[in-house]
């Protein structure tokens, strides 16, 4: 716990809540019009995110970060103040030496891995992960963060443990041959994952999304198919879903927020072959209060959201605050409309009493 916490965080008898402002350690905000409607929903209440690079083309070299900063600068709306903390796509083409230019220049914080076939436009992703050995040899030597979707896509194994069987079978041999390296796994969603995070030393960290600690595959499955609570990885049983809590509410500084929220068009998730994605940027921090608060850890609430995730990248916490307030369920807009159609918001299926004043 820093020093000087009570100063910043303080749960009063009129039920208010203030917090540091938070960070989004993993977030999609696309590019064109769906990223002119969604940046606003982030920047409303998040200071800095990690945005993710998997574009059409994917965001690859150090100039293609540079161009996809300068159009998310560009639609932010006057007056909202957000920093895009940008990251590369490894690819087995990937210049280790543009990587390290754009880290030392301060553009790039990090590298995202995707095996190939694993998830939304990974098709660029990496095959053979000896392709990209020394890429990761040279981002151990610089400290740049290797964030990791993990999941094998071998369809030999079934999509609830493809989580599981990647730690043993990729993450863990990439650590043990690249000292030093530092590691994100991006939205764990299982027991295993959280355990082996938990495990770990400090170049460790784990992200947990707002979704996940709240659905499990149930809420998918059971009743119909329910496309707007289908994301990748998929949500796993209700024991998984409890062990994520268990981190995410335990004050450990390895775990942290990374909401994931994922914009679609609603014709492209309520159809024959949906895409992934859940979107959560606009009332995360109404769900996460009511989570905690459920666990009794509204105190553990501000390290998960504005702490732990600065640290590990090796940012100042946000010198801003913000403040929730607990009342009467808070009104969220259904959908948010974009340029490429509506897109659902995440509906947790229960009322939001905490919302940002």
């Amino acid at each position: 716990m820093e020093k000087g916490r009570a100063s910043v965080y303080r749960l009063t008898m009129t039920q208010t809540l203030t917090l540091r402002r938070p960070d989004d350690m993993h977030l999609h905000l696309r590019d064109g019009a769906m990223l002119n409607a969604v940046l606003p929903e982030s920047a409303r209440h998040f200071a800095r995110a990690i945005v993710m690079p998997n574009l059409v083309p994917p965001v690859v070299t150090a100039r293609d970060a540079a161009a996809y900063r300068d159009r998310i600068l560009a639609a932010l709306p006057q007056g909202m103040r957000f920093e895009p903390l940008m990251t590369l796509y490894l690819t087995e083409a990937t210049d280790p030496e543009d990587v390290a230019a754009a880290h030392a220049s301060g553009l790039v914080k990090a590298v995202k891995l995707y095996p190939a076939g694993a998830t939304t436009n990974s098709q660029s992703g990496v095959k053979d992960f000896q392709n990209v050995r020394h890429v990761l040899d040279r981002m151990a030597e610089i400290g740049l963060p290797l964030c990791v979707h993990g999941e094998v896509t071998d369809p030999a194994v079934d999509i609830f443990d493809r989580e599981a069987v990647f730690i043993d079978r990729v993450l863990d041999p990439i650590r043990r041959a690249t000292p030093g390296l530092r590691v994100v796994m991006e939205h764990i969603t299982t027991e295993e994952g959280a355990a082996y995070a938990g495990a770990g030393d400090d170049t460790l960290a784990a992200t947990i999304t707002t979704h996940h600690l709240v659905i499990n595959r149930n809420h998918i499955l059971a009743g119909g198919i329910r496309p707007h609570y289908y994301c990748l990885p998929v949500a796993k049983r209700e024991k998984h879903r409890l062990a994520l809590r268990r981190a995410a509410t335990s004050g450990a500084a390895r775990f942290f927020l990374g909401t994931d929220s994922a914009p679609h068009p609603d014709h492209l998730k309520e159809h024959a072959c949906g895409c992934a994605g859940c979107f959560t940027a606009t009332n995360t921090l109404s769900i996460l209060a009511h989570v905690f608060e459920e666990e009794g850890a509204l105190d553990r609430l501000e390290p998960f959201t504005s702490l732990n995730g600065a640290a590990f990248y090796g940012l100042p916490p946000n010198p801003g605050r913000i403040t929730l307030e607990k009342g009467a369920p808070a009104a969220y807009p259904a959908k948010i409309d974009t340029g490429a159609g509506p897109v659902t918001l995440f509906d947790p299926g229960f009322p939001l009493a905490w919302k940002v004043l």
